[in-house]
């Protein structure tokens, strides 16, 4: 039975009511998926309480609200199909790709700390409700988070990296400066011990996931995507320190060199996999080691980058890579590798980023596995099962409504309605 009317002191709330602060609020909608079974409930009822989710049902067991239970809050939703609020693995919130190449150099640091700022309500708006953050300048989007955490902006929850790690010369050095300027990287290491201590800074500073520069990439000078840059004992000094100190270890690689070398390393997951090959799609099941593939973006650096200010020498390096990735990410997926949802937003617009669950449903996931890797498998990579991608007890209420049925229409997921954020609604 559905609710038409849920009274709170003797009004009805009706749909796009901002709720108040309150700690019990209610949300009601046309269908719920269940992201890990595939499954819809209908009518579903959620109660949250502080924020979790403290109980799912069927709305035809209405709450009874009495008048003066003006606490309690309702988020109606009828109309619309709710699910978790999606997981990207893979963002730079405080970069934009309409300032490539050199064209960055025009402003000052703490303009990108502004830009960070405003991409984070533009990726929470977009129904990602959790982020993985692999690398920031001047630790801004570690500042970014706290401010979020204090309520001083609207945002995700950020799992940050800070700096990304990487060889003297490498893709996560500075690359694009002459001598003179004396550029490098924070984060930048050789040898295992030096590497290990790269770790510990990052931690210390408010890391909460540890990146590293496995290989050459496609947005730095002087590196190719396929050649390693960091040795098997270098990778597996930071796998093992971050592991050490509780954190997650994400390693940027695109040739299967470096591919395998971070598999062995211990690394949870790694970003691109670009020229995965055979060897390396077995060693990835045989570690249960995660692909975090961003298979959209190069329509857009290809279309846009060259009036971005991006240089012919890194638009040639996507241009040889990128159907190979895709390719792959196929490959990987039919070989039953684990997968989750990554962008790499920054490189493309973050507005555009729900446009990827269309590409991955292109190149071989059903609607489901996609979904499944922008919530369940995601939440499971950040180690944070049970907490974020899913909707029952003891999760955080963060959810999100779009129109229609996305196991139909996975490109529904590019166009999110509404979104709720521990029990607040915030779009």
């Amino acid at each position: 039975m559905r609710i038409a009317n849920l009274f709170l002191g003797g009004a009805a709330l009706a749909l796009g009511a901002a709720p108040a602060a309150a700690e019990t609020v209610f949300v009601v909608a046309d269908q719920m998926l269940d992201v890990e079974t595939g499954r819809y409930l209908d009518d579903p009822l959620i109660t949250i309480v502080d924020g979790k989710i403290t109980s799912v049902v069927s709305s035809s067991a209405p709450p009874q609200i009495s008048e003066d239970q003006s606490d309690i809050e309702v988020i109606d939703l009828f109309g619309y199909t709710i699910m978790p609020g999606l997981i990207d693995m893979h963002v730079h919130l405080d970069g934009r790709p309409e300032y490539g190449g050199y064209s960055g150099l025009q402003f000052s640091d703490r303009f990108w700390t502004a830009v960070a700022a405003s991409n984070a309500r533009t990726m929470l708006d977009g129904g990602f409700t959790t982020v993985r953050n692999l690398g920031a300048s001047d630790y801004n989007v570690v500042g970014i988070d706290q401010a979020i955490e204090e309520g001083w902006l609207e945002g995700p929850r950020i799992v940050g990296a800070a700096h990304s790690l990487g060889a003297t010369g490498g893709h996560c050095d500075q690359t694009f400066l002459p001598p003179s300027f004396d550029a490098k990287s924070p984060a930048v290491g050789d040898g295992p011990e030096e590497l290990r201590k790269r770790v510990r800074e990052q931690r210390k500073y408010g890391a909460e996931v540890i990146k590293a520069c496995a290989t050459g990439g496609v947005f730095s000078r002087n590196t190719a995507p396929g050649i390693q840059q960091l040795s098997l004992e270098e990778l597996t000094a930071i796998a093992d320190e971050a592991h050490f100190w509780g954190l997650k270890a994400a390693a940027h690689a695109h040739g299967a060199p470096g591919i395998k070398a971070a598999i062995r390393a211990g690394f949870d997951t790694i970003e691109h996999a670009s020229y995965a090959d055979e060897e390396a799609i077995k060693l990835a099941k045989q570690y249960g080691t995660y692909f975090s593939m961003d298979i959209f973006n190069t329509e857009y650096t290809l279309s846009q980058g060259a009036a971005n200010g991006v240089l012919e020498e890194n638009l040639a390096k996507e241009r040889a890579l990128s159907q190979a990735q895709r390719d792959n990410f196929r490959k990987a997926h039919e070989a039953g590798v684990k997968m989750v949802f990554a962008s790499d937003a920054a490189v493309m617009p973050h507005e555009l980023v729900g446009g990827q669950f269309r590409v991955m449903v292109e190149y071989g996931m059903t609607p489901l596995e996609a979904i499944q890797a922008a919530t369940v498998n995601a939440a499971d990579a950040l180690g944070q099962k049970g907490e974020v991608g899913v909707l029952k007890p003891g999760a955080w209420a963060d959810i999100i409504a779009v129109g229609g049925d996305p196991l139909t229409d996975v490109g529904r997921l590019a166009n999110v309605q509404a979104v709720v954020k521990g029990g607040k609604r915030v779009k």
